[in-house]
């Protein structure tokens, strides 16, 4: 039943579309900070 909801409403789609989209910042976010860490930690070392 939750299922059928999910995917055959417009609520349930656009509900599902949100997650996605909050799911995909989230992966970006991580992966962004990720590699500005990465570059900071390459220019503070000597070399």
């Amino acid at each position: 039943m939750a299922w059928k909801l999910l995917f055959g409403s417009d609520y349930g789609l656009m509900s599902l579309l949100s997650i996605v989209i909050v799911i995909g910042i989230g992966i970006w976010l991580y992966l962004f900070f990720r590699r500005k860490i990465a570059e900071d930690e390459n220019r503070r070392r000597p070399g």
